[in-house]
């Protein structure tokens, strides 16, 4: 579901004379369908950097990342806004929203996108609220008066209102107390068994080994850094 080969990314220092840095080297990697791939190796190895290119926010210089039928590297930014409302989700670290929307619609946006009807994507939604601990007393609140942990929340309910086959996690149990902890980490399993390719950065290493197959050290594509 995941293919990434011989994927190659430098950063260009414009303001220090247009000095290329590279940071990552002919990388490969691949998530089935129903498994989940950790992302390891040490601070600045490229973890984030890997996820980015995936989800399309860093452009490639070199290689090919297939998402299903899509290469990210070469799609044109059409097809990466298709791609991220059907296929691909992403559960990042910070939630990004619009001020002023509430709860409820901030979760359920991702299927009233595709079309699904208010009343089914709304339930849908609260379902995921409810089992995330998020009163619903705050569901008509903007999340951006909530707290770091709530704010978490709400973003891992986003992340999983729809069934997208292929799934980018960026440490989806930092901060949880045990209790929001285990419900993530069941929504996690649940996503595996019906077929969801979960590609993630998790330094709960409990957390990693309960849900992870393998590991990728990305250390081993890191010019500078590879053994």
């Amino acid at each position: 579901m995941i293919e990434i080969r011989n994927l190659s990314k430098s950063f260009t220092l414009h303001n220090q004379g247009s000095a290329a840095i590279p940071v990552m080297a002919d990388a490969h990697l691949e998530v089935a369908p129903g498994e989940c791939v950790g992302l390891i190796g040490r601070s600045g190895a490229g973890k984030s950097t890997l996820m980015r290119m995936v989800y399309g926010n860093y452009l490639a210089q070199e290689g090919s990342i297939r998402v299903g039928d899509l290469d990210v590297v070469s799609a044109e930014p059409r097809q990466i806004i298709a791609l991220r409302r059907a296929v691909l989700g992403h559960v990042s670290q910070f939630l990004r929203v619009v001020p002023r929307v509430p709860t409820l619609e901030v979760v359920a946006e991702p299927l009233l996108r595709l079309g699904v009807p208010a009343d089914q994507a709304r339930a849908r939604a609260a379902r995921l609220l409810t089992r995330l601990n998020i009163p619903e007393r705050l569901w008509t609140l903007s999340p951006t008066t909530f707290s770091g942990g709530e704010q978490q929340r709400v973003n891992i309910a986003r992340g999983f209102v729809h069934d997208y086959p292929a799934l980018l996690l960026d440490e989806p149990t930092a901060s949880l107390d045990a209790r929001n902890r285990e419900e993530v980490l069941r929504l996690i399993e649940e996503a595996k068994a019906r077929g969801a390719a979960i590609l993630g950065i998790f330094h709960d290493e409990a957390a990693r080994d309960r849900v992870c197959d393998r590991l990728v050290d990305v250390t081993a594509f890191t010019p500078g850094l590879a053994a």
